[in-house]
């Protein structure tokens, strides 16, 4: 038997990660390598993986997220909070970097509160995030702890939001590709053509970097996405186009 990995070659470089060392063990038994970016090639090449096995097929998050986006979902928190587009922010954590220190966490989550200037803070949270908040006390009129939202509903909420603050992986790649402000709250990232050329900034887990980002994004100078190679929403096809090259049918 095979084995052929979609989004093969990503790394964040921090073994810290679950994820990172599935990544690592999942391309030690792959046979072929279906790719996100051209950084994801190299970083198998310099494994000594042989450019014959390395396809760059793109990103198959965003085929879903284009196929998906006319049918989001306005979810019940847009009525209940009187929300207006571009008029609040969305909010997710649950690495346990940001939520699993206690004092950083409600540091952090002051420092947001404290400059997103008058608007909402939507955050939908966790049950364990949720408590370990009630527990510190954070509190405040203009932060909102929501329920956990389906893919339709919160992806209709960050489309519509002036910025998303996340330390998720995923939701930088669809930030960006909806051209909405995104701010990561992680030292380190995996999809770094989320940077380069995306809505995205690495703020690292110190609270203190909250303050000038949110700066620049209230003073409109934050960076626009530009066209990212081969996210354009036929990464599934290029898979089985190229499955069907492979192994014929």
């Amino acid at each position: 038997m095979q084995v052929v990995h979609v989004e093969a070659g990503i790394r964040s470089w921090d073994l810290s990660m679950p994820e990172e060392i599935n990544r690592m063990i999942t391309d030690s038994i792959t046979d072929h390598f279906f790719t996100t970016s051209e950084l994801a090639n190299e970083n198998l090449r310099k494994s000594g993986i042989s450019d014959d096995r390395i396809h760059f097929v793109g990103n198959v998050m965003i085929d879903t997220l284009f196929a998906q986006r006319p049918h989001f979902i306005q979810p019940p928190v847009w009525e209940a909070l009187q929300l207006q587009e571009k008029e609040y922010i969305v909010m997710t954590l649950h690495r346990p970097a940001n939520v699993d220190e206690e004092e950083k966490l409600k540091e952090l989550m002051d420092e947001v509160v404290a400059h997103t200037q008058e608007l909402p803070l939507v955050f939908p949270v966790h049950p364990r995030t949720a408590k370990i908040l009630k527990n510190l006390g954070v509190s405040h009129p203009r932060l909102h702890m929501v329920e956990p939202l389906s893919y339709l509903e919160f992806n209709y909420l960050v489309e519509k939001a002036k910025a998303v603050v996340t330390d998720s992986g995923g939701i930088t790649e669809e930030a960006s590709m909806m051209n909405v402000p995104c701010m990561t709250l992680r030292d380190n990232t995996e999809r770094p053509e989320t940077m380069e050329l995306g809505t995205n900034e690495l703020l690292g887990t110190n609270p203190e970097a909250i303050a000038p980002a949110m700066k620049k994004l209230f003073s409109g100078q934050w960076k626009e996405t530009q066209e990212i190679p081969m996210w354009d929403g036929k990464a599934a096809e290029r898979i089985v186009e190229k499955l069907m090259e492979i192994y014929g049918g």
